[in-house]
């Protein structure tokens, strides 16, 4: 049972990759890395490579990407990686909050109970 409005037939899947059912082990994309447009799409350019460059204008995560673009996130992450490879978009993991010092913490559990 298809979902409306989505063309994932194996087919049409296998012809946007190339034949390719996975990206490259080293591949940098996981769910949440955030991929740039570092140019315009080009004429002549395969739709769904020139609808990411759109897309990806403001950093965008992989799986919005995947849900925009109505396709499962393994064959995004194939597109993207050619992207990458073509230096056509950058990629990088969102900043991830660094922890306090725990030194600091308990100086400041002191200084809230001696108040």
């Amino acid at each position: 049972m298809s979902r409306p409005g989505r063309d994932d037939s194996p087919d049409r899947l296998y012809t946007l990759t190339g034949g390719r059912a996975r990206s490259a082990p080293d591949s940098p994309f996981d769910l949440v890395t955030l991929v740039v447009a570092e140019c315009d799409p080009a004429p002549g350019m395969q739709s769904e490579h020139a609808a990411i460059l759109r897309l990806t204008r403001l950093p965008t995560a992989v799986v919005e990407l995947a849900a925009e673009l109505r396709l499962p996130v393994s064959i995004t992450k194939i597109l993207l990686a050619d992207l990458l490879a073509a230096g056509r978009v950058s990629a990088r993991h969102p900043r991830r909050a660094a922890l306090p010092d725990p030194d600091v913490l308990e100086q400041v559990l002191v200084g809230l109970r001696n108040l």
